[in-house]
């Protein structure tokens, strides 16, 4: 059975997980309309559904402990951005800010003795670890670009790949 607090603090996750997924899909959908950026697009897509299946795994969690998970309203996320390094700058601080929001998350579960919630944020962890990775990676690559085309072109054939390469290593 899930405590009070544990609750609190898990339904406040799956409200960031909840946003998440709209951070990266407003992302996706400007990126959608930017010309020659297909793969990038996609990546934002598959994102935004990857954030969706962390919050769906928190609801799971928190009503099979006895608990309820609660749906949240949520905030408008960012619509545009003044370019691809723009949009790559804010999935990086917004996965910073998710890694501080499960650390928090966990901070609670240990100071609850909650050691099941605590097992099973370590996944989160996990998850966060290589987010926070692949997003380094990707406006680490973007530096290197800078304002070049052909090197943009480059990126945006790679990226799906890269993600996956950065997956691997974890």
């Amino acid at each position: 059975m899930l405590s009070k607090k544990v609750q609190e603090i898990l339904n406040e996750q799956i409200k960031i997980e909840a946003e998440s997924s709209q951070v990266y899909l407003a992302m996706a959908s400007w990126a959608e309309i930017q010309p020659g950026i297909d793969n990038v697009t996609s990546f934002f897509y598959q994102h935004s559904e990857e954030e969706r299946q962390h919050m769906l795994k928190l609801i799971h969690f928190v009503n099979e402990r006895g608990g309820f998970a609660t749906i949240p309203a949520l905030s408008q996320p960012q619509l545009t951005f003044p370019s691809i390094k723009h949009a790559f700058d804010a999935l990086l601080k917004h996965e910073v800010f998710v890694s501080e929001s499960i650390n928090k998350c966990i901070d609670v579960a240990l100071a609850e003795k909650d050691y099941a919630t605590h097992n099973f944020l370590q996944w989160y962890v996990a998850e966060q670890i290589e987010e926070e990775a692949l997003a380094r990676t990707m406006n680490d690559k973007l530096e290197l670009i800078g304002d070049d085309k052909s090197g943009m072109y480059m990126f945006d054939r790679d990226i799906l790949s890269i993600g996956m390469n950065v997956a691997d290593k974890k």
